[in-house]
């Protein structure tokens, strides 16, 4: 009885000191309306990860489980009960995610932030030198991906087709999978 009511007490206490300004919730709201984007993104990650796995687990059923000529009809089968589930679930976990952020993130950046750092926060993401270095992300990470392909694909190419050859032992496969094997991500030679 006494532990209930001491907890009870804390759990008051801890509540109360939760609180924050009207101006500080304001900041805080504005804040995660500014990271919105990025929290649906979050949300559809997890969505989508099941079916990624799933994919990936077909794809290996389609080539040694199904026949042939059945293999392109199977696999647009697959492509839309993959498409059907995203279409149903993503937009319930992205929903989902914008409306537990106030009660996750807000509370982390309510007990981690003071409003001057809130105000600092805002004028740093809102900066229209952020917004285009944002924009910019796609294309540096391209850049930044082609140009380690090519420096490493010469390192990387004996040691993908190792692995191959050992996969394929271990599996008791020919070898002639680890001539087909390439880096993620590698360019045809040209």
């Amino acid at each position: 009885m006494k532990k209930t009511l001491v907890a009870l007490l804390l759990l008051a206490s801890a509540g109360a000191f939760a609180q924050t300004s009207p101006a500080k919730q304001a900041l805080i709201d504005k804040l995660l309306s500014l990271q919105r984007p990025a929290i649906e993104q979050t949300g559809q990650a997890l969505a989508e990860r099941p079916a990624l796995q799933m994919m990936q687990q077909a794809g290996v059923a389609l080539q040694t489980r199904v026949a042939p000529e059945k293999r392109e009809a199977v696999a647009k089968d697959i492509q839309a009960e993959l498409k059907k589930y995203a279409d149903e679930v993503v937009p319930l976990m992205q929903q989902q995610a914008v409306k537990l952020a106030p009660a996750t993130v807000g509370v982390m950046l309510a007990e981690k932030f003071t409003e001057d750092e809130l105000k600092q926060l805002i004028a740093i993401i809102e900066s229209p030198v952020n917004r285009k270095f944002l924009q910019m992300g796609g294309e540096m990470q391209k850049v930044l991906a082609d140009k380690l392909v090519t420096d490493m694909q010469t390192a990387v190419d004996p040691k993908v087709k190792a692995l191959a050859m050992a996969m394929d032992k271990h599996l008791g496969l020919p070898a002639a999978s680890a001539n087909a094997a390439k880096p993620a991500g590698a360019a045809p030679k040209k």
